[in-house]
């Protein structure tokens, strides 16, 4: 296949002969800005698989005990079930569970914990949420109706130092009224369970006790809202949106990322300085390449000037070092994607094997809640990287061409 001729000698001067002591340094530096690029794209991939499978990570971790759709009540759902089968009309609700959700405060011997009671139905809470599966030392079903029986998050009950068998008294803000004034209501729990969801904010103050028992507790005639699970988180938001046109009474609906938009909003902002900080590595690349192309014209006047006399017009001359340029950038970039998807699939694996190799533990499991580094490359991620990277190496090019072009052909022959 024969490629116009300005394709030929670009992508000669890319490779270029290594006999010449000055085409040896120029091919050189040439293989500089490639790697260069290859390394900025890589580290770029690498940084934010390990930061979407931070937040993935996260994410299902408190999913594991938050619901994907609350339907909470100014006063209490007489009778959940009609409101969950009005939910579970929208085809993306896969599961329903009543809730009750109030605050209190839990005592041991000295020691006070504010909390945040969830009162639920052993029965169905395991078909919106996995807190379930967390429970060490007993489950959801050891939570029995009159017991008044208690599971606590784990850093809970090291806070308030108790364990299974254990019993704490909680405290409702609801006071009793008496002849003496209002006194608070205090009743004793028996510890049952304690769940470890891996997230410190819920283990650190979340506490389960059966919806009965809660209602009794704090004198309601029914659950406060209810639950529910959808095929796809993802469309939370969407899905609330639609049930709160179509559910009947008074409800207000809302979705697991409005419930914590603070922390989702400062990830996303951290991820986006992060992807501006680390193309900057790229963009010092790029710039390095317009050091390579710019001795390259310095180094190929002779040749310019001989193409200019031949015949050759400017543009054809600026399409030589354009080629070389991108030819150059299109390597890098392929080379980095490449090698950066390669390292963030096999994350799991390379950094146990770095580890093992320094005997040292990046995340100890002591400190952070997550003892491995987890990884989710994302498509839209790698393309997006992989098209930066290649418009700012084409971009590079477009000086030195121009400069290239404007050679004299009569100066640059003068001397040779």
């Amino acid at each position: 296949m024969n490629f116009p001729y300005e394709w030929q000698i670009g992508w000669r001067y890319t490779r270029a002969s290594k006999r010449a002591s000055r085409n040896t340094f120029i091919s050189f530096i040439s293989m500089i800005s490639m790697f260069g690029i290859a390394l900025g794209v890589a580290a770029l991939i690498v940084v934010l698989s390990v930061m979407n499978g931070f937040q993935k990570e996260v994410r299902d971790r408190m999913l594991s005990v938050l619901s994907h759709i609350e339907i909470v009540s100014p006063t209490v759902l007489p009778d959940w079930q009609v409101t969950a089968r009005e939910a579970r009309q929208n085809p993306e609700v896969i599961g329903a569970a009543p809730y009750i959700g109030a605050q209190a405060m839990l005592s041991r011997d000295e020691t006070v914990r504010g909390v945040l009671l969830r009162g639920v139905s052993p029965a169905d809470e395991p078909s919106v949420s996995d807190i379930g599966t967390t429970v060490r030392d007993g489950s959801l079903n050891s939570l029995v109706p009159g017991n008044f029986d208690i599971i606590l998050g784990s850093e809970l009950a090291r806070a308030l130092g108790v364990r299974t068998g254990d019993k704490v008294t909680l405290i409702a803000p609801q006071g009793t009224i008496t002849p003496a004034g209002v006194l608070p209501r205090m009743k004793q729990f028996n510890v049952v369970g304690v769940f470890d969801s891996g997230h410190f904010e819920f283990d650190s103050a979340l506490a389960l006790v059966h919806l009965q028992d809660a209602e009794t507790l704090f004198r309601l005639a029914g659950p406060t809202g209810v639950r529910l699970k959808l095929k796809d988180m993802q469309r939370a938001p969407l899905v609330a949106h639609d049930l709160a046109r179509t559910m009947s009474g008074e409800l207000y609906i809302r979705d697991w990322s409005q419930q914590n938009r603070n922390w989702f909003a400062a990830v996303q902002t951290e991820k986006r300085m992060m992807f501006i900080i680390l193309t900057l590595i790229i963009a010092v690349a790029a710039f390095n390449l317009v050091s390579t192309l710019v001795m390259t014209v310095t180094d190929k006047q002779a040749d310019i000037a001989i193409l200019r006399t031949m015949g050759a017009q400017p543009f054809s001359i600026m399409k030589i070092f354009i080629v070389q340029g991108v030819a150059i950038g299109f390597i890098g970039t392929v080379l980095g994607v490449a090698g950066g998807t390669l390292i963030a699939t096999n994350i799991d694996v390379i950094v146990p094997a770095i580890e093992r190799l320094l005997g040292v533990q990046f995340l100890p499991k002591d400190i952070y809640f997550i003892s491995s580094l987890p990884s989710d490359p994302r498509l839209n991620d790698i393309v997006t990287i992989g098209v930066i990277s290649f418009v700012l190496a084409t971009l590079a090019t477009l000086y030195p061409s121009w400069r290239a072009a404007r050679v004299n052909p009569a100066e640059a022959l003068r001397y040779e």
